[in-house]
Order: C-alpha cells, then sequence, then structure tokens
C-alpha cells in the first residue's frame, strides 16, 4: 500500500497545475502578456498580467509563483480578474521565460519579497498584496513571508511542501519520483509529456529497483544527470541545508499576518503544510495564533485546489466540493478588503468527516481528538503473518506474551511484476498490493466495532522491536475493512530505524537489542467506521520500486546495492513487558470540539 499511497498523491503534484475549473467570468479580463519584474541581482522574471477589463483604480494583488509555466494559471488569472483584482502569474526565476537559473526552492525568498514590493509599487495595485497556489506555490509563500514584505498582507498556503519533511524525502527516506520532478522542471520549457508518461517512469523505476541501482546513480541512469538529485541525497539528515529553505522560529514569532493553510487527508503534503502550521501555532503570538485559519478535507494533492467526487476508489458526499476559487476569493475579500469573513470559517480548524458527509470545527488541531483508544498487539503462537491468519488489536491491559517475526530479504523484488500491473485506479480501496507481500510482514485487526465510530486526529505507533542487522526501514500502515471486507486506506507512517532516536542523527541498532520505536508521523484522518468495520494494522518492510530501498547493511543507503543486502529478522514484542500499541484518535463530539467564533 505504501507505493500507491506514495504515488497517487506524488504524481500530481505538478499535474495538478493546471487543474481549474473553467472561469465564471463576471466582468471582462485585460490581459497582458510579458510583463518583466526586476529583482535585486539584476535578473528579470516574466509573468502574465490579468486585470479587470478598463480597471479605473488601484486593486488588491495576488500574485503565484510558479515552476509549473506561467500560463497554467490562466483559467485561476481570469477568475480572479474577474472579480475585482489584479492576478499576476509569474514564472520563477530559471524557468519559462524568466531568466537565471532555477535551484528549486532556494531561491524563492529573496525572488518573491521582490516581487512583492514590485508590484506594490505599480500604478494599478493599492499595496495590499497577496499570494495564491499549492504544492511549490504553497511553499514559495512561506518562503516569501518569512522575509516579511512590507505589501504582503496575507497569504494562502495549499497543501504546502516543506522541503526536507516530505519531499524530496519523508522521514528521511526519498523517492525515486525525485528524478521524475526533476526532470519535469528540467530546462525552461514545460516536460509534460514526458512527466506525463506513467508507464515510461513505471519502466524507470521498476528496472532500477530489480538492478538493486545504488539510488545514487538513479539520475544518470533516467538519463538525466542532476546536480540538484545529487545535493539533495548528500544531505539525508534534517538540519541546516534543509533548515534553511523554511521559516525559522524566529521568524515565525515575526508572522502576524492572517494566513489560511489548506491541505486535504489524502494529500502527499500533508505532513509539509501541517507541520508550517503547527509551528506557526507553536512561535507565533496570540494574535498570529488567532488569525491562522486551517481547512483539511478529504482531497487528495490535486483535490486541495480541485475538489473532485471520486478519485482513487474512494467516493466522497456533496458536502466536499468546496468551490476553492470561491472560498480564496472570499478570503481575499476579508483580508483586503474590509469584506465579511467567509461564512464557511465557523472557527479557526475546519474538517471534514468522510462517512457522514460533513465539515466539523474546532478551535485548535488539538480539540478534534477527544482520547486515543488503546489497541494492544497480540497474536497466538506468534502467527500475525498473513490477512487471513492475523494477529490481534485488544484493548484493556490483560497479561500477554510472546512476539511476532517477519524476515526481510532486500535482494527479493518478486513483488515488483503485480506492483507494476495494478492499473486499477483504485489505489485506497485496492488490496492486492497487500496480498501480494502475505507472510512477508506483520498484519493485526481489532475485532468488529459494535457501534458506529467516529475517528478524528493522528494514530500513534508504540513497537518493542528487536533486530538482527545494524539498519532497516519500517512501514507502518492502517486500513479501514468495512463488514463486507472491503478494504480503505486511511493513514501511514515510515521509518528509517537508524533515526528512531531523531531524524538528525543516526544511530545505528544494537543487533539483537530489544528497544521501543515511536510511530508519530501518521497523516491526519477523520472518518466514520460504521458498525461492524474493523480496524487493520500492517507492520512490515519498504520494500517497493517507488520508494527508495535500505539494504539493511547500516552503510551510506544512496551508495548501497546488491552486494551490500542483509536479510533482517525483524522481531515485534507484544509481552507484559514490552506491550505494543496502536492508539487510535477518538474524534471530540461536535459541541465539545468547538466553541463558537465571535470574531
Amino acid at each position: 500500500m505504501l507505493r500507491a499511497a506514495c504515488c497517487a498523491v506524488l504524481l500530481s503534484i505538478a499535474a495538478s497545475a493546471a487543474a481549474a475549473p473553467a472561469p465564471t467570468a463576471e466582468t471582462p479580463v485585460d490581459l497582458q502578456w510579458g510583463v518583466k519584474i526586476p529583482l535585486r541581482d539584476g535578473v528579470d522574471v516574466q509573468g502574465t498580467l490579468y486585470r479587470p477589463q478598463g480597471q479605473r483604480e488601484a486593486l488588491p494583488c495576488i500574485l503565484t509563483l510558479t515552476p509549473y509555466i506561467a500560463q497554467n494559471y490562466h483559467d485561476r488569472g481570469m477568475y480572479f480578474a474577474a472579480h475585482g483584482y489584479v492576478f499576476a502569474s509569474v514564472d520563477v526565476r530559471g524557468r519559462g521565460n524568466s531568466g537565471g537559473e532555477f535551484t528549486p526552492f532556494l531561491q524563492e525568498a529573496q525572488d518573491g519579497y521582490d516581487i512583492v514590493e514590485w508590484l506594490a509599487k505599480q500604478s494599478y495595485c493599492n499595496g495590499k498584496i497577496t499570494m495564491w497556489g499549492g504544492s511549490y506555490g504553497g511553499y514559495d509563500q512561506w518562503a516569501t513571508a518569512k522575509e516579511k514584505p512590507a505589501h504582503l498582507a496575507t497569504i494562502v498556503p495549499v497543501a504546502a511542501v516543506m522541503p526536507g519533511l516530505d519531499f524530496p524525502m519523508r522521514g528521511n527516506i526519498f523517492y525515486p519520483y525525485d528524478m521524475r520532478w526533476l526532470t519535469y522542471v528540467s530546462g525552461r520549457a514545460t516536460q509534460d509529456k514526458l512527466f506525463g508518461d506513467e508507464k515510461l517512469w513505471t519502466t524507470l523505476f521498476r528496472s532500477a529497483h530489480e538492478a538493486h541501482a545504488p539510488f545514487n546513480t538513479l539520475d544518470t541512469r533516467f538519463g538525466n544527470p542532476s546536480p540538484i538529485f545529487q545535493q539533495w541525497i548528500a544531505n539525508p539528515l534534517q538540519g541546516d541545508y534543509w533548515d534553511r529553505l523554511n521559516p525559522t522560529n524566529e521568524q515565525y514569532a515575526a508572522l502576524e499576518l492572517p494566513i489560511l493553510t489548506i491541505t486535504g487527508h489524502y494529500d502527499g503534503d500533508q505532513p509539509g503544510a501541517l507541520a508550517f502550521y503547527a509551528r506557526h501555532m507553536q512561535h507565533g503570538s496570540a494574535l498570529a495564533r488567532d488569525r491562522h485559519y486551517l481547512i483539511i478535507g478529504p482531497w487528495e494533492h490535486a483535490g486541495t485546489r480541485t475538489p473532485r467526487e471520486e478519485y482513487a476508489g474512494l467516493k466522497l458526499g456533496k458536502a466536499s466540493l468546496l468551490d476553492m476559487n470561491a472560498l480564496h476569493r472570499e478570503w481575499y475579500d476579508w483580508t483586503l478588503k474590509d469584506g465579511r469573513k467567509p461564512e464557511f470559517l465557523k472557527a479557526r480548524v475546519a474538517y471534514y468527516v468522510t462517512g457522514p458527509d460533513e465539515w466539523r470545527y474546532a478551535d485548535t488541531l488539538e480539540a478534534v481528538t477527544a482520547s486515543h483508544a488503546e489497541y494492544f498487539l497480540d497474536s497466538d503462537s506468534g502467527r500475525a503473518n498473513d490477512v487471513y491468519a492475523s494477529g490481534r488489536l485488544e484493548t484493556g491491559k490483560r497479561k500477554r506474551s510472546g512476539s511476532d517475526r517477519y524476515v526481510y530479504d532486500p535482494l527479493d523484488v518478486s513483488a515488483a511484476e503485480g506492483d507494476a500491473a495494478d492499473e486499477s485506479g483504485s489505489e485506497l480501496t485496492d488490496q492486492r498490493p497487500l496480498l501480494r507481500r502475505n507472510g512477508k510482514q506483520l498484519v493485526y485487526h481489532t475485532t468488529p466495532l459494535d457501534k458506529d465510530t467516529d475517528i478524528a486526529g493522528f494514530f500513534r505507533f508504540s513497537a518493542w522491536l528487536k533486530l538482527d542487522q545494524r539498519d532497516t526501514d519500517f512501514s507502518v500502515d492502517v486500513y479501514a475493512i468495512a463488514p463486507d471486507g472491503s478494504s480503505l486506506f486511511l493513514s501511514n507512517d515510515v521509518l528509517r530505524a537508524r533515526h528512531r532516536e531523531s531524524l538528525r542523527e543516526s544511530v545505528l541498532v544494537t543487533p539483537g537489542k530489544v528497544e521501543r520505536y515511536e510511530f508519530k508521523n501518521f497523516t491526519f484522518v477523520a472518518r466514520r467506521l460504521a458498525r461492524g468495520s474493523r480496524l487493520r494494522l500492517v507492520v512490515g518492510p519498504i520494500n517497493t520500486f517507488s520508494v527508495q530501498k535500505n539494504y539493511n547493511s547500516g552503510g551510506v543507503v544512496n551508495a548501497e546495492g546488491a552486494k551490500d543486502a542483509r536479510t533482517v529478522t525483524v522481531e515485534l514484542l507484544h509481552d507484559a513487558q514490552h506491550p505494543s500499541a496502536l492508539y487510535v484518535p477518538l474524534a471530540a463530539e461536535r459541541s465539545a470540539a468547538v466553541a463558537a467564533d465571535k470574531r
């Protein structure tokens, strides 16, 4: 399921650039192509300007800064210009028609500052600037805001990627997709046909996986030698290299402009979006926290900008289909034109609960969860390796004993053919990848629920583990199993054993030593589990062509190949001294989660 979850959300990072509904024009629009904007080092970037036809007074400006070519946001520009705003769609440095050299993430802070301040001086602008965009365009809003341009009045970061946290790696584990994305943004022109060839990239990823090619050779192997890729993988730990791209604690503390953060349950950049939010909540002033709103819908990455009723096998209700253009416009009207606060924002946190098809509200993200139900792992005679003969997730702290084991051989590529052939379009509900790995992972189920149960928030998993090698990678997945046996992927976490103590340091495992591993970076979920449903927990290795492979030797993972492979036996203990447990977030009652917003 890890492959499906990663691909389903990551592949839309760039592809979603053009995913927009047709504009609904209220007034005709004037367009100006080839607007040159000077930067502090003498480089000019270029954009397209959309303005209400015959504009007679200065208006607020909306800026989108993109590596995906400015024309991809034509429909957004037409919409906002038709509704009383100036919209500037600008190619980042080194992409499209802009000068300079594109270095992903590194350049957007200062360039964003310069563009905001240049726009503020133009006769068509009243000095109030905001930004629009998702994914990379969500990141560059945070990057620009941390520089505190005087005329940036508000931001709306959507599905904002946080470099180093959720891309180009998650949990310090890289993706082959990194090279697919870097190829998409290579040169100045769009490489959309090349990027969008799913069969090509599946073949390339699978070939490298089956050949046990060292990860640091992928750029050359895929025909696009990349200094950027090499620099990324030379920095596999959280630290100064990645920290410099994101706001510091002091910069979060200095931000007091209104912010609307938007992400989704299945948004591949949800970890980044919520990390930006959480750090601002932690370090921002009381005023700043009061002006920061959060929306978490049931969407995948592209759906955070254009929600759809069905994707990857998941069907959603009508309430989930927010008009995101209208919501942005209402936010801009409120923060830039002294209009009314958007009616949708009834409290500072809005989250969608799948099942009842309803939005709920809370004053904080923490208030979404009332408590965590404890489910302790157990099994009969160490049997937990099969979906059909699994271990158990049990409530209550009765006496338990024993342990379960799985064996992971990094040279085993037997699942690759089936994974490559999966084209159902139902990645969230397809159980074939899980069944393909029967016997090579650990599976646990709860008993059927005796009543409808709403969950909302973040799972946690505490596991007592013993390894016989210095390192390995783990994937922990949680599913909802309906009474009819159908499955829905809910959330997951990944962890490299050497980073079990911190993502900022590597501490290799002592073989044979029992240690507690805390999996506490699951993605957000909010769903009603129907009476008779069960939860399924799957603990296993990461062995898929869509994620970097760890050969378990304890060496430099990026340089490892077949010669470095070590078969690892992972033992998961669940006895009285080692109570491994899954913690399930139970949703707060609606009346308890939210205090009426009187502002």
